[in-house]
């Protein structure tokens, strides 16, 4: 993030509307012995100036915690659950408290920003967030430290705290093991083509399929959202080339659960007539029928590895990495096997409703 600028105290923002720090004080409590005049004159400058009244903090008041807020900006799924459970487990473990939200006003930084910091918040947490420069200088302007998790953007600013995991090297292990089970017909079914996590697991598909020398046909990989539905309708489109994959490695569990579906609906066996690798390992990829192929990222311990460098970085200390990658690892279940014979009939594609 940028330098952080002082932080506006009530003499700022008092001498800038030419009155006393007691007639500034009685604006923010809410006194009524103030013109109308100077009260909005006092709190037009006191947005301007991005002030933030901080609540008090006692020794000795246990109410009083270091809070730490988790900002989803979609709605809960398996992969942020995962997340949410590393991210309460180490608040639990350093005596912080870990507030869940999803963001509503981002559009307005100033506001969103100094929302946070006046609600008390010691640090943000953003859960595979697009940030823009707008919302990280609001951030920088009240002094709020921001770690963020699987950014689907690389913000341009320098200093920004990022925790993920090594999605090259998980996307180049979902290939070669496909590669290994003799496919050679392998699709790249991802999510949005900007997100970092998503061109690190397709830079690692390309690589292994460059290595083994299999061609990437026309119309094998596309990009998406990281959802259940892009799996589906991504995955028709796949199975409606001329060439149709015998494998696809997903972006995410939930567009291999998607893509689940799709071949569900055209009638194609899981893994007899199509292999499916994943990449997250939710609880759901253990429960998926057949039980899912997927690289495992370590989310909850991103969680928690997120929330102590919020804290540290709250504390005023100096991180040794501004990006930190924790190990991936394939775990082979029921939805791969080896690729059907070349030139064997696949079952006639028959059309299902689709749920």
């Amino acid at each position: 993030m940028p330098a952080s600028p002082r932080r506006a105290t009530l003499a700022t923002v008092a001498a800038s509307a030419g009155v006393s720090v007691a007639t500034v004080s009685k604006v923010l409590n809410g006194r009524g012995d103030v013109s109308p005049v100077t009260r909005s004159r006092v709190e037009s400058l006191l947005e301007q100036h991005d002030y933030v009244a901080l609540p008090q903090r006692r020794r000795g008041d246990a109410a009083v915690l270091d809070t730490i807020e988790v900002e989803l900006d979609d709605d809960l799924n398996a992969y942020s659950t995962e997340i949410i459970q590393g991210a309460v487990r180490a608040g639990a473990e350093v005596d912080a408290a870990i507030v869940v939200s999803i963001r509503t006003d981002a559009d307005r930084a100033g506001a969103w920003a100094r929302g946070l910091a006046t609600a008390g918040r010691r640090a943000l947490v953003a859960v595979t967030s697009e940030l823009t420069a707008e919302q990280l200088t609001a951030l920088s302007r009240v002094r709020l430290p921001l770690v963020v998790i699987d950014p689907l953007n690389l913000p341009q600013t320098r200093g920004v705290t990022s925790v993920g995991s090594t999605n090259f090297a998980g996307g180049l292990a979902a290939t070669q093991h496909l590669l290994a089970l003799g496919h050679r017909r392998i699709a790249y079914l991802g999510g949005p083509a900007t997100a970092a996590c998503n061109q690190a697991r397709l830079h690692g598909y390309r690589a292994a399929m460059e290595a083994a020398g299999a061609a990437v046909l026309p119309g094998y990989v596309r990009a998406g959202h990281f959802h259940y539905q892009d799996g589906v309708t991504g995955g028709a489109v796949l199975f409606d080339l001329p060439e149709a994959p015998t494998a696809i490695f997903a972006g995410c569990d939930d567009i291999a659960f998607g893509v689940l579906e799709a071949a569900r609906a055209r009638g194609l066996r899981v893994p007899e007539d199509l292999s499916i690798v994943g990449f997250d390992d939710t609880q759901v990829a253990r429960m998926a029928s057949p039980p899912l192929t997927t690289v495992r990222q370590p989310l909850r311990e991103m969680g928690g590895v997120a929330v102590r460098t919020a804290l540290r970085l709250a504390a005023g200390e100096r991180v040794d990495s501004h990006h930190v990658e924790l190990a991936t690892e394939l775990v082979v279940r029921g939805s791969t096997a080896p690729a059907p014979p070349e030139g064997s009939p696949r079952p006639p594609l028959t059309r299902h409703a689709v749920g």
